[in-house]
């Protein structure tokens, strides 16, 4: 008589975190200041407010922004206030920098707000092989939170993980 077979994989107490599950829903947009400057260049006050004023905000609702200067103008910080007083009542989220540190940003808002509670004291995989489009600084932030309550932690697949930390006993 044959013996049943075992899945030792769903029977283990391994707890799988998938981090595309802490993606941010929405679509990422980068603007650009320096369509409003002067030959995408010069910043003279008056025309840069007139140009933000007749600029269309509403194309930007519940979008998530990265906001930059691609030119090598030398802005004043209130050029992107300005604009960013703009976006803010209308995007869900506005950073200064490119759409990777818009990225990095939504993810460690995530993260941060993640209950730990559920993971206390058990072995953690952090889901590997996941979307490409995630910055690998999001993998090292979760880690980091988890290490605070996870038994153990391991990086890939149930049935090939990489052990990366164990709490002392």
């Amino acid at each position: 008589m044959h013996e049943p077979i075992v899945n030792k994989v769903a029977s283990s107490p391994l707890v799988t975190i998938d981090i595309n599950n802490y993606k941010a829903e929405g679509p990422r947009t980068f603007i650009d200041v320096s369509q409003w400057l002067e030959e995408a260049s010069i910043l003279r006050e008056k025309p840069f407010r007139a140009r933000l004023k007749q600029h269309d905000w509403h194309q930007y609702t519940n979008h998530h922004i990265a906001l930059d200067c691609t030119s090598e103008s030398i802005l004043p910080a209130w050029a992107s206030l300005l604009v960013t007083s703009y976006l803010s009542p209308i995007s869900k989220t506005v950073v200064f920098g490119s759409l990777k540190d818009l990225e990095k940003h939504l993810f460690l808002n995530a993260i941060n707000k993640i209950d730990l509670n559920q993971f206390r004291d058990k072995p953690l995989i952090i889901k590997g092989c996941s979307d490409s489009n995630i910055p690998e600084d999001a993998y090292i932030q979760l880690l980091k939170r988890l290490q605070t309550v996870a038994k153990s932690l391991f990086y890939g697949e149930a049935c090939s993980s990489v052990p990366l930390w164990k709490a002392n006993k």
